[in-house]
């Protein structure tokens, strides 16, 4: 690995700049030094190899130090952050904050319509807490209005004066004090009262807009009512209904889905990304409120989940590796032995496995009892073309399905590994490793960065699997670029996470004291690429690899089959690749260089493009 250092103009800046805006010179120069001395001491798997990684430091007029590893470009950066980063395009709402609004909308009514708040907030419930479409309706009609929400302005019946009354529902008699009556005026008993709201309670939401009891009323009962009337546990349940009727009638928001998260997020619609992340740290999709999964769309995401659990798989399975009994239809699987099957009790019906016909007819003019040769000239007849077809064409989409699934699968399990590592990271290392370099925990943030930066590279990888089942098989050029990226991309997280793994385990165990700075910038330079090359993946598969034509792979390069050297190639002339370690081309390349990337190929298995050997791949 060559590196060397130049000053020059800026050229071929690829990663979005970060400036160092403020930083003294000296602090620049020693900044420099660190990173040249890393890249002088790291080992060849720290970046591509076959590489040259040329830096360079360019001054800006403001003293900003920038530095580029062949034609990427990373700008230190301790001031201004000039990113893409999304705006926050959302509020995440704890149950405090909702009650808070709640309250605020049901005054504002009451204070408007000069109503009680047990009226108001009966009506807001009607309206779905919205507070124009109640005032259009009420100052249209006010009577229709409360005939519909059942708020009367005078008692159907009077209270009658006396001091032992009978109760509607179980006709006891009892004190006055012991009756209760809605706006109506109809008296019940208070455990009658309170059997009939705590039912109401426990079927659900429905509640909400709870009616006296007597079949000809239909007076609203309040919240107010209800807590005089229902136990500490039917009043809680009521109040959290009234909650989350306000979330659940709102377009601009929805309940977290993390379990036993009370956390509500109010999107601004038509602002962009749907990805949203809770308090509780559980990041979701707001549109389809499944796990955070872009690149892919929530319409792919419902089908592909759809997928992993509908019957329709099991159905192929069973088309693909089994036949039918030709007496009772009951799928059979042969796992081995010969060709005379016998179906299971009560059935037991004997038959061919090649021909399915009866085995009592098999013998020497079929071939032999063990060589029915039936089947070949069904064959040739075209009498089992059909049936034989649908089975290949099952097998193969079970096999494509299984392909995919189990490396979805695979990096959500290492998403998972990965989460408990940062939980154990933050947990327990960074602790020991602030005391044993005198370093504050915000100076390791790089280490926790690094981490956080594998889980949601894991994400995306998760996803792509999803992308990649559900591309048309026909677009082969597509299919080509998109699996050279993915496979450009499992390589960069995989020198990513072997870094974290593997070279910080040393500085754990108190080991490298020296070389804490190197590892340090090693990391973060990791870390970057990385997350640059995988944000230029997003952007690419969200936009439904534009670049496939603008770049004309198939018809300049006469693309084969299995020519991915060439797509990656083209996809690097074309500067794709930003934020990512050129593996084919440094900044002055020359004549033996271009040669030597000709001379490149690209491995079946991970597709790392070779060029130190021409027989062994240098990553697997």
């Amino acid at each position: 690995m060559k590196a060397s250092l130049s000053k020059g103009k800026q050229k071929n800046t690829s990663i979005p700049p970060i400036h160092s805006h403020g930083k003294k010179s000296s602090q620049i120069r020693n900044d420099k030094r660190t990173l040249q001395k890393s890249l002088k001491t790291a080992n060849d798997n720290d970046f591509p190899r076959g590489s040259d990684i040329v830096m360079h430091e360019i001054y800006s007029s403001d003293d900003e130090v920038i530095y580029t590893f062949g034609n990427n470009t990373i700008m230190d950066n301790e001031g201004d952050d000039d990113t893409s980063l999304d705006e926050m395009n959302y509020t995440v709402l704890s149950e405090e904050d909702i009650h808070q609004r709640q309250e605020e909308d049901i005054s504002k009514v009451s204070s408007v319509l000069l109503i009680s708040t047990f009226e108001a907030s009966i009506l807001l419930c009607h309206y779905n807490w919205s507070i124009s479409n109640l005032h259009d309706a009420w100052f249209a009609d006010e009577e229709k209005v409360r005939t519909a929400v059942g708020l009367l302005e005078k008692p159907v019946i009077q209270y009658p004066n006396a001091n032992i009354l009978t109760c509607g529902i179980c006709f006891d008699n009892y004190m006055g004090h012991q009756m209760h009556a809605a706006a109506c005026g109809h008296l019940f008993c208070s455990s009658c009262w309170n059997g009939y709201i705590s039912t109401s309670v426990n079927d659900g939401p429905g509640c909400l807009m709870l009616r006296c009891p007597d079949p000809s009323c239909g007076a609203a009962v309040g919240q107010e009512m209800i807590n005089v009337l229902v136990s500490d546990e039917a009043k809680e349940k009521y109040a959290r209904y009234l909650l989350r009727s306000y979330v659940e009638a709102s377009r601009k928001s929805k309940w977290c889905p993390a379990p036993g998260c009370g956390h509500a997020v109010e999107f601004v619609l038509g602002s962009g990304s749907y990805d949203v992340s809770c308090k509780c740290t559980h990041r979701f999709c707001w549109n389809c409120t499944e796990e955070v999964h872009r690149p892919v769309g929530c319409d792919i995401v419902a089908k592909w989940i759809l997928k992993n659990t509908a019957e329709s798989e099991n159905l192929t399975w069973i088309l693909a590796n089994s036949k039918p009994c030709p007496k009772c239809k009951r799928p059979i699987e042969k796992t081995s032995g010969c060709m005379h099957m016998t179906c299971t009790p009560p059935c037991r019906f004997q038959f061919c496995w090649l021909c399915l016909g009866n085995w009592s007819d098999h013998g020497n003019e079929t071939g032999g009892f063990y060589a029915c040769n039936r089947y070949e000239i069904a064959r040739m007849e075209g009498e089992y073309d059909e049936t034989e077809k649908r089975r290949e064409m099952a097998k193969r989409s079970l096999k494509r399905y299984t392909h995919y699934y189990q490396r979805w699968a695979a990096n959500e399990r290492s998403r998972v590994k990965a989460m408990k590592d940062l939980q154990e990271m933050q947990n327990v290392h960074i602790k020991k490793l602030s005391m044993d370099y005198s370093q504050s925990e915000l100076q390791l943030k790089f280490i926790t960065d690094a981490w956080l930066q594998i889980i949601e590279c894991r994400r995306v990888l998760k996803w792509t699997y999803a992308y990649g089942y559900y591309l048309p098989e026909h677009e082969e050029t597509k299919m080509q670029f998109f699996e050279y990226l993915q496979g450009e991309a499992e390589s960069g997280l995989e020198r990513l996470h072997q870094c974290v793994e593997k070279d910080l385990k040393p500085l754990i165990e108190g080991n490298t004291q020296d070389h804490f700075n190197e590892l340090r910038n090693k990391l973060s330079v990791l870390t970057t690429v990385t997350r640059n090359f995988f944000e230029n993946l997003v952007r690419a598969l969200e936009n439904g690899l534009a670049d496939v034509d603008t770049m004309d792979v198939c018809s300049k390069s006469g693309l084969s089959g299995n020519s991915k050297a060439t797509v990656g190639m083209k996809m690097k002339k074309s500067g794709w690749g930003k934020g990512t370690t050129s593996r084919t081309s440094v900044v002055g390349q020359t004549h033996h260089g271009q040669q030597q990337q000709q001379r490149s190929w690209s491995c079946e298995r991970c597709t790392y493009f070779n060029q130190e050997s021409p027989t062994i791949c240098q990553i697997c």
